[in-house]
């Protein structure tokens, strides 16, 4: 379609442009094993689960709520307290990876059960940073 494009602006960041407005996505891992990063929020693929969601979707339908580092990170800010409310979309929780400031969006509105990290923190892929309810 006329109007619409991707180009490859630098190593995993992506410019997509569509109806006069560009985004930002930025992408990283393996072939076979895919994290993007756009509008404040976490997609994961793999080859065995092509249309998987992220793990914080996936907590959205369970009820309760387990944000997660998507890649390994160095912590920057937690922007929350065990029983704030949040709402969706709100930053939770702000992470740099690659050069990259990463905020963790809460993926519905729900309260802060637990931080489970701090700022200066070195985590892992998958570790749970924040359990909301």
């Amino acid at each position: 379609m006329a109007g619409e494009s991707v180009i490859r602006i630098g190593p995993g960041t992506l410019r997509i442009s569509s109806g006069g407005k560009r985004e930002t996505v930025y992408v990283a891992g393996t072939p076979t094993d895919r994290w993007a990063f756009w509008n404040g929020r976490i997609f994961h693929t793999t080859a065995d689960e092509p249309e998987r969601a992220s793990r914080a979707d996936a907590g959205r339908r369970t009820g309760a709520m387990a944000l997660t580092a998507p890649m390994p990170a160095t912590v920057i800010q937690v922007l929350v307290a065990p029983g704030d409310q949040v709402a969706s979309g709100d930053p939770v929780v702000i992470l740099e990876a690659m050069k990259m400031e990463l905020p963790i969006r809460a993926p519905g509105d729900a309260r802060v059960k637990a931080i489970n990290c701090h700022a200066g923190d070195l985590v892992q892929s998958d570790q749970v940073l924040v359990e909301l309810e």
